[in-house]
C-alpha cells in the first residue's frame, strides 16, 4: 500500500535545517506532498534563498527520510525558493516580535547561554586553537556552541574549524554556518579575497561585534566562546560593554614574556567588572621523544604566575584550569580544520582540552543579578 500523507510528514519533521537546526516542518519549509498509487513521493522544499549552498545536503536527507517510510518505492524532491513574504515569516517566527533597536541576546538578564571570551596578551601563544578545540569537545560533549571570531584582524577560526562556505542572508538575519556541530561567524566569511586584509579603527569593529552578536540567528546556545584579539584594545573594551556578563579566560604560554603581558590582558577585568573564569597555559611542555621526561620548550610556571598575579589584582581566585603540552598534531589539525579533540581524543593535549571544556562546561553558575522569578508571601 502507498504510505500515507501523514506518515510523510512525520518523516520529513526529522529532518532539520543544516543551518537554522530545526525540523523543516516547524519552519514552512515543505511546500507539497504529492504521492502516487505507486508509492512515488513527490515533496516540494522551499529553500531560504536561491544558491543555497546546503542545497543537495537538504535533498539528500529529505530522500533519505522518506525513503524509509513503508510503502515508498522512491521519492522526488522538487526546490523552491521562499518569497520575501515567507522570508519575513520565517524571521519573526525565529525571532518573535524585536524591539526597534537590536538588542544582544546573551546580554538579557534571563539569557542561560554561558559567554567566554578567550583573550592573550600577545598573540602566538595558541590562543585560537585552544577556542576552537574548547568549542569542539563541548560541542561533541552534547552542548549547543557557537564560536564568535572577534579577532577582526586576525581572524583564523574558520580555517581553524573547516568552514569554507558564506554564511545565509535571510532578510536582515543572518545565519551563521556549521562545522563539528558548531555555530560560526567571523569577519572573513565576507571578504571578497581570503587574504585581503581588514583596515578598520575602533567604532567598525565595535559595529562589527555588534552585528555578529545581534544579526546572526544563533537560536539557544549553551556556550559562546569569543576568540578575542591579543591585548587590551578597542574590541576587549567592546566586548566588556556589550557582553558584560562574559566570563574571561586567559591563555599563555610558559614564557616570562608572555606571562607579564598576559597578567595584562586579564587585569583589565578589574576595570569592567568581569570575572576571569581561569587561566590556560598552552604549550607547557613537550613531551621526549626518546624517554619519559617533559622538555620544558618555553620555560615553567608562567600559566600559575599569571594565575596567582590576577588572584591579587582581581582580589577573588583566579585558578590554571590546565596546562596544554606541545603537540604537532594540534598544529596540523588546525592547518587542515579538524581539531585535534575530534581527531586524536586520546592525545595527551587533547585529553587536557577536554578536560578544560569539561570543568569550564560544567562550573556552577553565580545567582548574582539572574532572576529567580520569586515574589514575597503575604502576610
Amino acid at each position: 500500500m502507498a504510505p500515507t500523507p501523514e506518515a510523510v510528514r512525520a518523516a520529513l519533521a526529522t529532518v532539520n535545517d543544516p543551518e537554522i537546526r530545526r525540523p523543516i516542518t516547524d519552519l514552512d519549509m515543505v511546500k507539497s506532498i504529492d504521492i502516487t498509487p505507486e508509492g512515488v513521493v513527490r515533496v516540494g522544499v522551499y529553500l531560504t534563498v536561491a544558491g543555497c549552498p546546503l542545497r543537495d545536503t537538504i535533498t539528500r536527507q529529505v530522500t533519505e527520510a522518506v525513503g524509509r517510510v513503508e510503502g515508498v518505492t522512491a521519492v522526488e524532491v522538487e526546490l523552491d525558493v521562499m518569497s520575501a513574504e515567507q522570508r519575513k515569516n520565517l524571521q519573526a517566527k525565529l525571532r518573535g516580535s524585536r524591539a526597534p533597536e537590536k538588542e544582544i541576546p546573551f546580554a538579557k538578564p534571563g539569557s542561560l547561554t554561558r559567554v567566554f571570551a578567550i583573550a592573550s596578551g600577545k598573540g602566538g601563544v595558541g590562543k585560537s586553537s585552544v577556542t576552537v578545540n574548547l568549542a569542539a569537545a563541548m560541542a561533541a560533549s552534547g552542548l549547543k556552541v557557537g564560536v564568535v571570531d572577534a579577532d577582526i584582524y586576525g581572524h583564523s577560526v574558520p580555517r581553524m574549524l573547516g568552514v569554507s562556505e558564506r554564511p545565509t542572508k535571510v532578510e536582515d538575519m543572518i545565519l551563521p554556518p556549521v562545522a563539528h556541530d558548531i555555530k560560526v561567524i567571523s569577519v572573513g566569511m565576507f571578504k571578497p579575497q581570503a587574504n585581503m586584509p581588514v583596515v578598520w579603527r575602533g567604532p567598525m569593529l565595535d559595529r562589527a561585534l555588534h552585528q555578529f552578536l545581534t544579526d546572526v540567528y544563533w537560536g539557544d546556545l549553551d556556550v559562546l566562546l569569543m576568540d578575542l584579539p591579543p591585548g587590551t584594545g578597542d574590541m576587549a573594551i567592546s566586548v566588556a560593554q556589550r557582553l558584560p556578563n562574559a566570563e574571561i579566560v586567559v591563555v599563555t604560554t610558559p614564557q616570562v614574556a608572555a606571562a607579564e603581558v598576559a597578567e595584562r590582558a586579564g587585569s583589565i577585568a578589574a576595570q569592567t567588572h568581569q570575572q576571569i573564569v581561569g587561566v590556560i597555559e598552552n604549550m607547557a611542555w613537550l613531551a621526549c621523544p626518546h624517554c619519559d621526561e617533559r622538555i620544558p620548550v618555553f620555560g615553567e610556571g608562567g600559566g600559575q604566575a599569571v594565575a596567582d598575579g590576577l588572584t591579587r589584582i582581581i582580589g577573588t581566585k583566579v585558578p590554571l584550569l590546565g596546562q596544554v603540552p606541545l603537540d604537532t598534531r594540534l598544529r596540523e589539525g588546525g592547518d587542515a580544520g579538524k581539531p585535534l579533540v575530534l581527531t586524536d581524543p586520546d592525545s595527551p593535549a587533547a585529553v587536557e582540552l577536554r578536560r578544560i571544556a569539561d570543568r569550564l562546561a560544567k562550573r556552577s553558575g553565580s545567582l548574582v543579578g539572574r532572576r529567580l522569578g520569586l515574589s514575597p508571601a503575604g502576610r
